[in-house]
């Protein structure tokens, strides 16, 4: 159930007795509105047109006048003293039982480092002051990419889920992509067993094209609440794939959440940790004391009593108000005009006659593609454009946010021509062993096999290169690898030694060393925890 309908239901007043002064009050005021209106001193003197321009009470049939704003006075006043209240006092006893399930996006584009040191260890960062503000309270981890996979299950021990947390990279995940509508069965078996609501939050740069359909079907079935937190900037640049802010609050507003953007301080966890503490289940216990919201209208009440016994109120009202409205947001017209010189302000009178797929569209046909794949909200129209204004990394990341077969085939062809040709042939492949007659894979598999193949030719006749150029890294931490020749690897062959348990035992230096090895890395234990999860699902790595 929504907040705002769990309030309406536990709405009552804590002394309703007091609703029998507004029957003198009532009465009151039908006495002087009567006496008000029989009193005419100049009615058979003056003309009845001359003298109702020159009567001073006609100021009072207003409706905004001071004996009118009496009456509101009257009632607020009378609210307060009834006490309205729809919430109880939290009891010392009580334990926070609501889980909380954080869903991490661990794609390539938040490896880029518009955010210092980069998306996804900003996130990291972001979930570790989330958690501090949470001591002794459940948390549960899930990753994503192009498949989703637990982490850590409810869990209490901090130590543990950080040390978990900051394991986390992108290498660990067997498939690439953006779909974390992958991870809505994840959170349904992990909240399965839990009989409070519980809240889902959100890290990510973007969205899949299906996932906003997905969260709005299943947050309609499920009584979780779903906060999103962005990551990253919007900033629009060659090689960097922007925050896509628009997509993370569709994808909020569908499921009936929340979105907030990162700050440079904690005022952001802050605000998301007071959003999952007010996801409480009011439990029916009539020993614990209702609290009185209704002092709150004594404010109102005492602005309204200010302008009564003053003369020209009404202009002191119009004054008021002017401060009110400067405060407002500007027009279309004026935000047009302030904002003229970065062209942010332009599209407000597109935006009433076109949809922002159709002005991308648009511009699309005009050749301003870089214009238009900041209007697209679609991801292959958006990739579209980017391929079209040659930045192909960034096409073949929106590319990769879609699993059909068209958007595999646009996505390896981006790859291709980003000298990405590894990972090209890779999508070739994994398209053709799902449609083998796709038009136009194979003999694009096959021309980008050959540059390959000449790459490693040339290579293996010069002297190996260590990495690869600047030119050729165009996204934050996914390289483009051109052949194998620029991976290469050198073997020494060593001597291998072999302890028995007694010896490794018996030595205390050998057996420290071998205790420190036995720690293994968790970033490796989850890789082959994620590969060898997506086999048994029946799916191969790609």
């Amino acid at each position: 159930m929504l907040p705002e309908l769990a309030m309406l239901e536990h709405f009552h007043f804590l002394r309703p007795a007091w609703a029998l002064l507004m029957l003198p009050m009532l009465a009151a005021m039908f006495v002087m509105d009567r006496r008000e209106q029989q009193r005419d001193m100049f009615g058979g003197i003056i003309a009845p047109h001359l003298l109702e321009h020159l009567r001073i009470s006609r100021f009072q049939s207003r409706w905004l006048n001071p004996r009118s704003f009496t009456r509101i006075i009257m009632v607020l006043l009378t609210v307060v003293l009834m006490g309205p209240s729809w919430r109880q006092q939290p009891s010392p006893l009580n334990q926070d039982d609501a889980a909380l399930v954080i869903l991490l996006d661990v794609s390539s584009s938040m490896q880029q480092r518009d955010v210092q040191p980069s998306r996804l260890q900003r996130a990291q960062q972001k979930i570790g002051d989330l958690l501090a503000l949470r001591p002794d309270k459940r948390a549960a981890l899930i990753v994503y990419a192009g498949s989703a996979h637990t982490v850590l299950s409810l869990t209490a021990d901090r130590d543990i889920f950080n040390n978990y947390l900051a394991a986390i990279e992108p290498g660990i995940m067997p498939r690439p992509g953006k779909f974390p509508e992958l991870a809505l069965p994840v959170i349904a078996e992990i909240l399965g067993d839990s009989t409070a609501p519980g809240t889902v939050v959100l890290f990510s740069d973007g969205a899949g094209s299906a996932s906003q359909a997905a969260f709005e079907t299943f947050f309609e079935s499920h009584p979780q609440q779903l906060l999103v937190v962005g990551v990253g900037t919007e900033v629009d640049r060659e090689g960097l794939v922007p925050l896509d802010r628009r997509a993370l609050e569709g994808l909020a507003s569908a499921a009936g959440g929340r979105f907030q953007a990162l700050t440079v301080d904690d005022s952001d966890m802050r605000r998301l940790n007071r959003l999952i503490d007010n996801h409480y289940v009011i439990i029916e216990d009539s020993a614990l004391p209702w609290l009185d919201s209704g002092y709150v209208l004594v404010f109102p009440a005492m602005a309204l009593f200010l302008f009564w016994f003053r003369r020209g109120w009404t202009l002191v009202w119009s004054l008021l108000l002017l401060p009110l409205a400067l405060a407002l947001p500007p027009t279309p017209a004026q935000a047009a005009g302030a904002t003229d010189q970065d062209g942010a302000g332009s599209h407000w009178f597109a935006d009433l006659w076109l949809t922002p797929d159709q002005q991308g569209r648009l511009l699309l046909q005009l050749g301003r593609y870089r214009e238009a794949a900041q209007r697209f909200e679609d991801l292959q129209w958006k990739g579209l454009a980017l391929y079209y204004a040659e930045d192909f990394m960034a096409a073949a990341e929106y590319f990769s946010r879609s699993d059909s077969d068209r958007a595999l085939f646009n996505e390896a062809n981006a790859r291709a021509h980003g000298r990405d040709y590894l990972r090209a042939v890779r999508r070739y492949d994994r398209l053709l062993a799902r449609t083998p007659d796709f038009p136009g894979a194979a003999a694009n598999r096959d021309k980008v096999q050959a540059l390959i193949d000449e790459i490693n030719r040339l290579s293996a006749s010069q002297q190996q290169e260590q990495g690869v150029s600047s030119e050729e890294k165009q996204m934050g931490g996914e390289d483009a690898i051109p052949a194998e020749g620029a991976e290469e690897l050198s073997w020494t062959e060593a001597e291998l030694q072999q302890f028995s348990a007694e010896e490794i035992l018996g030595d205390p230096a050998t057996a420290e060393m071998w205790l420190r090895g036995v720690q293994q890395d968790p970033a490796n234990f989850l890789a082959v925890k994620f590969s060898m999860q997506l086999q048994s699902a029946g799916e191969d790595r790609p």
